[in-house]
């Protein structure tokens, strides 16, 4: 009988002992990913005094944060609000409503009452003053120091349960299981994978339900097998202000962009390129291509017929002098050596030997000279990835899951892209920002 009554009370202790290492284990919110996105949501969810506790894979925080910018940390942009959708043509208009409740101002106040004090530079984008990413990724990591956020580091995640269509617990690697009321899932997508983002958070999407759109790389640098890109001969010639078009098949622009260039030994990179860059995958996915024409103009602002007459002007003027000298400093010298070669004109010529016909082709390579492409680099070598968790099946003002109960979603996992610019981070600290918050209110109102 004594016997029994010890077995009794082992077996209440044990029982005390297991409530109390489950409460221990048991969080309000639980983020996966320490990103811009899960970094915003875990201290949006601690502002409303939930229990949170953040997991990363990487041994810290904010890596994708801190290589941001250039290592400077384009936090945000200050352009209005329709021209910041604008600017992320990969579902941009689903987040009219977020920015609605937090917005790319709101993003700025956060900031600067964080200590971080901002400058607004070209184009509407805004850096710290230090123009050094860690000391933004120091304020966010001492903001949840300040909530009593706890952080798992060097803990990947192996799965996500659910349990009667609710969120139940985040299954660590090691075995761990750690209960939350609502997970929040922030790990990225599959570009940039040296900083953590390896496409981890599409399988427990799609086991709660959720519907994975096709992924591919965008803002990344585009390929081709043109001869003169195989051969080398722009390899690392810069352009400056030209104008970038996609061609569809009927050759019409499907996207044109006035920004920089280089060449490449694989094709071509640069700001206007990586813009370009998912209109190329598009088109081929689109129309079956295995390549797609891409047109540039070295001088956007000037019509061809003009620039057909200027440069008569100029044989005209010294008719005696060599082609190239008079048409130098109208484009860089080996682009102009290029375009000259490509339309059989002798550099060394006098001007006044050239026929109107040689200057109309001339002409018409300086503001059409068009190429094919075959496609991008890989994924892994994209700034952004295309594609991810539909947006259709989370909802705009919570970033909550229309599938399960207690999930939520924010960051790059999301079927959103935008342009390099400040564009994806605040798409992802907006995000970030109303899965936090809806999070914590969500599991807080259930008790």
């Amino acid at each position: 009988m004594l016997y029994n009554k010890k077995s009794a009370a082992d077996k209440k202790l044990l029982i005390l002992r297991i409530e109390k290492m489950v409460k221990k284990l048991k969080y309000d919110v639980i983020v996966l990913g320490g990103g811009p996105s899960g970094l915003m949501a875990a201290i949006a969810a601690g502002e409303q005094g939930a229990k949170v506790l953040l997991i990363d894979k990487g041994d810290k925080l904010g890596r994708k944060l801190a290589i941001s910018g250039g290592g400077r940390c384009n936090v945000t942009n200050r352009l209005p609000v329709d021209e910041i959708i604008k600017h992320i043509p990969g579902n941009g208009r689903f987040l009219y409503s977020a920015l609605s409740i937090f917005s790319n101002e709101d993003i700025i106040s956060f900031f600067e009452k964080l200590g971080i004090e901002l400058k607004e530079e070209d184009h509407g984008r805004m850096f710290p003053v230090t123009d050094k990413a860690q000391s933004v990724v120091d304020a966010l990591l001492s903001k949840l120091r300040d909530l009593n956020v706890d952080i798992k580091t060097n803990s990947p995640a192996a799965d996500v349960h659910y349990k009667d269509g609710k969120t139940a617990a985040v299954e660590l690697k090691n075995g761990e299981m750690i209960y939350g009321d609502s997970i929040i899932i922030a790990v990225g997508g599959k570009s940039v994978p040296h900083t953590g983002s390896t496409g981890d958070g599409y399988a427990w999407a799609e086991k709660a339900g959720h519907t994975i759109t096709g992924l591919f790389p965008t803002e990344v640098p585009v390929t081709s097998n043109e001869s003169f890109i195989k051969e080398k001969v722009l390899q690392g010639l810069s352009l400056r202000g030209v104008a970038l078009s996609v061609l569809n098949p009927k050759g019409k622009a499907l996207i044109t962009h006035k920004m920089d260039m280089i060449f490449t030994h694989f094709g071509i990179s640069g700001p206007a390129v990586l813009r370009c860059s998912q209109f190329v995958v598009k088109a081929m996915q689109k129309w079956d291509l295995k390549e797609v024409v891409m047109s540039l103009d070295a001088l956007p602002d000037m019509k061809e017929e003009d620039l057909f007459q200027e440069i008569n002007k100029l044989i005209k003027a010294e008719p005696k002098k060599a082609v190239k000298n008079l048409l130098k400093g109208l484009v860089p010298e080996r682009y102009l050596l290029f375009l000259l070669e490509w339309n059989d004109i002798d550099p060394a010529m006098q001007g006044g030997q050239l026929g109107h016909e040689k200057i109309r082709s001339f002409a018409k390579s300086v503001k059409q000279f068009e190429f094919k492409v075959n496609g991008t680099l890989s994924l892994d070598k994209a700034f952004v990835t295309g594609g991810g968790v539909s947006v259709k099946e989370v909802e705009p003002q919570t970033m909550a899951s229309k599938k399960a109960d207690g999930l939520y979603f924010c960051g790059e996992i999301l079927d959103i892209h935008g342009y390099t610019g400040g564009y994806n981070i605040t798409s992802a600290l907006v995000t970030g920002r109303l899965a936090g918050t809806n999070a914590a209110v969500y599991a807080l109102q259930k008790f």
